[in-house]
């Protein structure tokens, strides 16, 4: 089973309880970064952020029932006073509480339904190689990356195209993905190493460490379902940790940036 899937079953099934981060991340099996990241790239939303609207729909429907107290369906969602319950639904949905009971309908209202991995993403991936990286000074050009703003990583790119000579001569260039969030939000960096730092790029450090090395074939465009791949099951098939130190594609001359096609190498530090 998928690393999402197992967060979604223990979500699913255990919403009424008290969870946090760190227990649904003991029930499967990985760390909580790991967790986050994985949940993060695979649907745009951080892990209490689904938890939360699951909950506020949930409770939507109990009221639109109306079967039950409005204080009770507010204590069975996490929320400890009728206050708390009625801000956050509100924020939510944007109807109080007591007017979903008055209609007892949730029709017009946007609610989270549970999430359905979308299996084809899951791609074989073929097993990794253990390999040691010396340290790296690489400069380029960065983005904050939230939710599906993953798509927006190849126009960063494009960017970088026109001014990697600037940074020196032509040689590996690399992909960073480094200051992972709790909610799984990143830095990403498209860069090389060079000499020179131009106007308005930046320099990050990424440290020397141990990595599993996955080796993507194909075009660049299947990339983000290898990455979706190691994250959600190679990694916890094969008992991998990874540690929250910067991971980076590799691109050398294996790598055709004319035709997008080729070979590139995902590395993903290890505990």
């Amino acid at each position: 089973m998928a690393l999402v899937d197992r967060i979604i079953w223990q979500i699913e099934n255990h919403s009424d309880e008290p969870l946090t981060l760190e227990q649904i991340a003991d029930r499967c099996a990985v760390s909580r970064a790991h967790m986050c990241r994985a949940f993060q790239l695979s649907t745009g939303l951080s892990v209490m952020a689904y938890l939360r609207a699951r909950r506020l729909s949930v409770a939507a429907q109990a009221l639109a029932h109306g079967s039950q107290a409005i204080v009770q369906v507010a204590l069975d969602a996490g929320y400890g006073s009728h206050e708390a319950f009625t801000r956050a639904f509100f924020t939510y949905t944007g109807q109080r509480p007591s007017d979903v009971r008055a209609a007892g309908s949730v029709d017009n209202l946007k609610l989270m339904e549970p999430l359905e991995v979308d299996k084809s993403m899951i791609v074989d991936v073929p097993a990794p190689e253990m390999k040691a990286h010396r340290a790296l000074r690489v400069v380029g050009l960065g983005m904050d990356v939230h939710g599906f703003e993953i798509r927006e990583i190849p126009a960063l790119w494009q960017r970088f195209a026109q001014r990697y000579l600037e940074i020196g001569p032509p040689g590996v260039t690399y992909g960073v993905s480094y200051d992972m969030g709790g909610d799984g939000d990143f830095h990403y960096m498209a860069g090389m190493e060079g000499p020179n730092v131009p106007e308005g790029m930046d320099v990050l450090e990424v440290p020397a460490a141990r990595y599993a090395v996955f080796t993507h074939r194909g075009s660049v465009g299947d990339l983000p379902k290898t990455v979706y791949s190691i994250w959600n099951k190679a990694l916890p098939d094969r008992g991998i940790e990874p540690a929250m130190t910067p991971n980076f594609e590799r691109y050398d001359k294996r790598f055709d940036a004319r035709t997008g096609r080729g070979e590139i190498e995902v590395w993903i530090p290890v505990v």
